[in-house]
This record gives C-alpha cells, structure tokens and sequence, in this order.
C-alpha cells in the first residue's frame, strides 16, 4: 500500500477526512461497498493491501475507491502513451523551386519532399518566377507537374496549381504506398501464369 501521492489523486493520509466522515466506497472489482465512515474504509484498504484514493471529491457524499493506485497509475499512463503515438501530428512543409532549377537541385528537393511525405507531412511546393517569367507560367507549371510526378509514390496534389503574385504553388499531401503491394500482386499473376511448355511429339509415340 502506497503511503503518499506527490501528484494526481488524493489517496490514503492526503484525504483530509474526519474519521467519522460518511463516504460512499467502491471495491477493488468497481463493486458498491456502500456508506462508511472514512476510518472504517482506510482500515478496509489496508487489510486488504490496496490503498484508499478520493475519487470524487465534489460529491456526496464523497466518493472513494478502494484499489492497487500504483498499478492503476502505470496502466493509465500507458494508454496515454499509446494515444499520443496514434496522434500524428501533420506539418505543413515547404520547398522552393525556380525555373532555372539544374537537375541536381531538383532530385535534391525531390528527396526531401519523399522525407517530408512519409513522416506524414504535407508538401507545399513553390516555384519562384523572377521578372518577366511570370508571364511564362506555363515552364512553372510543367516544372511543379515534374515534381509531383517524381514524389507521386508518396504523395498526390490536392488541387491543380494556383498563381499568386509571382509564386506558382501546389500542395501535395501524404498517400498510402501502394506501389510494393501492386508488384508483388504482379509477381503472383506472372508466377500463376506460368505453364509447363508443350512437349514435343515424339514420332515413335505417334507410331
């Protein structure tokens, strides 16, 4: 049994209880134990080795439950823990490119766009025009078309590219990767294709 708490619920000599305080008690097991001054249930928790833990204070009578408080304290961290890997957080990532873009630049962003896609993070992708290349937004637009094409095994553009100012820009968001799953349903088709080749007659066979 637990002799104090340094945070969370009150439990054993915390609770600021008169002894003949009236509480409602809940067993080890959720069951009802009922009405019960506040001594009676802390020797009721001891002899059974758990501990006494103030449940709801604002109640009333207040209620107390009777149970393992360091076991109940482990399990419900570890349910926390678990919630909080199941809660990706997403970010908007971003990655500029010009027109002028050299081949190894552009595989470089391409790289770091996979990264971003398959940590769970959108791809804002922004071609820069400098001057009058504004007016040739097309060489932009066929650039962002390249890019998505290269990370299209992770991620997809939300909507056709939009124009502000001088920046073309599109989104790519995270996709499921269902490239390997394809191949390998290929692999099985070409393997179940496969047939024995014809043998060849013999002559004496015809014979």
């Amino acid at each position: 049994m637990r002799k104090s708490n340094s945070k969370g619920l009150p439990i054993n000599e915390e609770i600021k209880f008169a002894p003949t305080k009236i509480i409602r008690v809940v067993g080890p097991d959720s069951e009802q134990l009922g009405l019960m001054q506040y001594s009676n249930a802390r020797k009721s928790a001891f002899d059974q080795g758990y501990d006494l833990v103030l449940i709801a204070p604002q109640a009333d009578p207040p209620v107390c439950r009777i149970m393992d408080y360091g076991k109940f304290r482990f399990e419900r961290d570890k349910r926390e823990k678990e919630a909080k890997k199941k809660q990706q957080v997403s970010e908007l990532k971003e990655i500029q490119l010009t027109c002028q873009i050299d081949t190894n630049d552009f595989n470089t962003k391409v790289n770091h766009a996979l990264r971003f896609l398959s940590d769970g993070n959108k791809v804002r992708t922004v071609v820069k025009f400098r001057g009058r290349q504004v007016t040739h937004d097309n060489l932009g637009r066929e650039l962002l078309d390249r890019f998505c094409e290269a990370v299209s095994e992770l991620g997809a553009p939300d909507k056709k590219p939009t124009l502000e100012g001088r920046n073309l820009s599109v989104t790519i968001s995270p996709v499921k990767n269902t490239a390997k799953k394809s191949d390998k349903t290929d692999k099985s088709a070409d393997k179940g294709d496969k047939s024995e080749p014809a043998r060849e007659k013999n002559p004496a066979d015809a014979e």
